[in-house]
């Protein structure tokens, strides 16, 4: 919560924001783009600013290609699988809730079943070293995303729905581990930004108007360019997740 006499800070929201080249690398498919995966408890948007493609998703109602071109606003919700195409130099400004919680690892990979096995397992298969050169680094990230597209079209290709709830329970034994820290970043990020706007409420309906009187302006550049991201090479911004983050 939003102690008295002090102010949410972060966006609006407590969103987090990212520019998005996606990756134009064919996979084994043919098919060029991103990495496949999942979030577990985060919603996010994207705003196509540039280009053409299409984001192919992956639910228990289904499978579905979503066009994307500039103008596009499209979203989903948590446990929707995801695959960024690249038809078309696309670019994207990607919208995450939660204020960084993304960043933190609410996201799982569609990796083969057996890089699922645990979390030292699927981190060799997915961790990419920021010390290494760029091309070792593109490397690595290349070869997750191939691993990702072949657990993706298995997963596609699955009769019933027993493989995606195997999927989905192997997500979140791996996330396991990192849910109290997940809990911290929420409390003082999306939470804090809720109960910053009840607070205002509050006040107004007592006529008090102080924290209007508070009232600031904030501006930021990329605090990373060009990161090799999952989907493709990031412009990353400052989560800017409230009071003490």
């Amino acid at each position: 919560m939003v102690s008295a006499g002090e102010e949410y800070a972060g966006l609006p929201g407590g969103v987090a924001v990212s520019r998005l080249s996606v990756y134009d690398w064919p996979a084994a498919d043919g098919v060029s783009g991103g990495t496949p995966h999942m979030h577990l408890t985060c919603s996010e948007a994207y705003v196509v600013t540039g280009g053409r493609g299409a984001v192919q998703t992956l639910t228990a109602s289904g499978y579905q290609v979503t066009p994307l071109e500039p103008g596009t606003v499209a979203w989903f919700t948590p446990g929707t699988i995801h695959r960024l195409v690249n038809e078309d130099a696309l670019r994207i400004t990607v919208l995450m809730q939660n204020s960084g919680l993304p960043e933190a690892g609410d996201a799982v990979l569609t990796l083969p079943p057996r890089h699922l096995t645990d979390p030292e397992t699927y981190a060799a298969a997915t961790v990419v070293p920021a010390d290494a050169p760029e091309a070792e680094r593109e490397r690595i990230t290349r070869a997750r995303r191939d691993l990702a597209v072949e657990g993706f079209l298995a997963l596609r290709a699955a009769e019933g729905p027993e493989a995606l709830a195997e999927f989905h329970r192997a997500a979140a034994a791996l996330v396991g581990p990192r849910l109290a820290e997940w809990r911290e970043r929420w409390r003082r990020g999306a939470r804090a930004a809720a109960a910053a706007t009840g607070e205002q409420l509050d006040r107004l309906a007592t006529g008090d108007v102080g924290h209007l009187a508070t009232a600031a302006v904030h501006a930021e550049q990329p605090s990373e360019r060009g990161r090799f991201g999952m989907c493709g090479r990031l412009d990353v911004y400052p989560a800017g997740s409230g009071p003490g983050a």
